[in-house]
């Protein structure tokens, strides 16, 4: 369920803005996408598990904040994540 390290810094090298980019809110982003997506899977097949479905909608809450928070600032960097992301807007 949770993400492996190598799978972490791929994302952060994918959507890093410079070398040194590790907590922008579109890597922010892109480690919370894949997390949401390995819980939504785990899921499918524990349906009675109400702590990590709980846990799915914190992350989610959070990635919207931050998806909003990207949107207000940039709205071509926001277009340009949620295709990248293949969100739902």
């Amino acid at each position: 369920m949770s993400i492996t390290a190598e799978k972490k810094t791929e994302l952060i090298s994918e959507f890093k803005k410079s070398d040194n980019d590790t907590g922008s809110p579109e890597v922010q982003i892109a480690v919370l996408s894949h997390r949401i997506t390995n819980l939504t899977e785990h899921l499918k097949s524990n349906k009675k598990d109400h702590s990590s479905r709980r846990g799915l909608l914190t992350l989610v809450a959070r990635r919207r904040s931050l998806l909003n928070y990207v949107k207000n600032n940039s709205e071509e960097v926001y277009q340009g994540l949620v295709e990248q992301l293949g969100l739902r807007k």
